[in-house]
């Protein structure tokens, strides 16, 4: 029997006429918002090669975000930066082991993790569904906000080259890379693994696994709700914002992945407006889309982005 031809499926995500209005109001309002950060060391996780600082920074609706930043000790000169972006259940990186390759590096916490859950915890399973049937109030709309004021705050800082930003994250990290890349220009190069958020409407359909099921789950209780359920997630969704994509873009999945459906990778590539653009598909792996080896792929692409480009 013949493989299906997982790249034909398309995709039911429809842009609205006012997404970009939307977005632009939301970020018109975050940029009102000063950062007040701070910067506290944190000696007990630092070590002989690398600082490690716990930071914290204001975003929407008030809260508080926090966050890993770290940088080697020895530096004498702007650095390339690299933020990772975490998953759905997953606490933020403390990325230690990158900074002591010469990176400034931050380990993102948007709302719900580290610091900020005392104030924002929906919890997971439930930050999918979070307010889903208001636009206005959902929770990807702050989640999304903490992860690009992390940009924000690394252009601040005056030991990081603004001009070479690199973003990656896999699964939920992978969506908020697409989304952050999307919203803020100043990124130079991102990694997307097995992303997450491409294709919500498809993907439900696709899957019967968490976190998707959650939208199952939530249609079983409230079945009248999902002409808003689908108008709601048109705003969020990531294969709406490809198209302000424009930095060169790595894109890597499992095909058998039975988490974020890798039809769903296809139409997102498709709609990615950069003309430096590559998805890796590997045949045999699920959600985990082969990082123990294309860990090693991912680190050459911020090298030649961030370091030999312009050393």
């Amino acid at each position: 029997m013949p493989k299906p031809n997982l790249s034909a499926h398309g995709t039911q995500v429809v842009k609205p006429d006012d997404f970009d209005q939307f977005w632009q109001e939301i970020m018109d309002e975050a940029d009102s918002i000063p950062l007040n950060a701070s910067i506290e060391l944190d000696p007990l996780r630092s070590s002989k090669e690398v600082e490690v600082f716990e930071v914290e920074y204001d975003s929407l609706d008030g809260l508080r975000i926090a966050g890993w930043y770290c940088l080697p000790k020895e530096r004498t000169k702007p650095l390339p930066a690299r933020v990772f972006y975490p998953g759905y259940i997953s606490e933020p990186t403390l990325p230690k082991s990158h900074a002591a390759q010469g990176y400034a590096t931050f380990g993102a916490a948007p709302r719900g993790k580290l610091r900020s859950n005392g104030e924002f915890n929906p919890g997971y399973p439930g930050l999918l569904t979070h307010n889903i049937k208001d636009r206005n109030t959902y929770g990807y709309k702050g989640f999304y906000i903490d992860a690009v004021r992390v940009i924000d705050f690394l252009i601040e800082q005056p030991e990081v080259d603004s001009d070479r930003i690199g973003i990656q994250g896999s699964s939920q990290g992978g969506a908020l890379t697409l989304v952050v890349a999307a919203l803020r220009q100043q990124i130079q190069a991102a990694s997307a693994g097995a992303p997450y958020l491409a294709g919500v409407v498809d993907a439900f359909k696709l899957t019967r696994t968490y976190p998707y099921e959650e939208i199952n789950d939530y249609l079983g209780i409230y079945p009248d709700q999902w002409a808003d359920i689908v108008s709601t997630w048109n705003y969020y969704d990531c294969i709406n914002f490809a198209e302000r994509i424009r930095c060169p873009i790595i894109v890597y999945i499992g095909l058998q992945d039975d988490v974020c459906p890798p039809e769903t990778a296809y139409p997102l590539m498709e709609k990615i407006n950069s003309s430096a653009k590559k998805l890796y598909e590997y045949e045999g792996h699920g959600h985990d889309a082969n990082h123990h080896e294309h860990d090693h792929v991912v680190d050459a692409f911020f090298d030649k982005q961030l370091k030999t480009a312009r050393s």
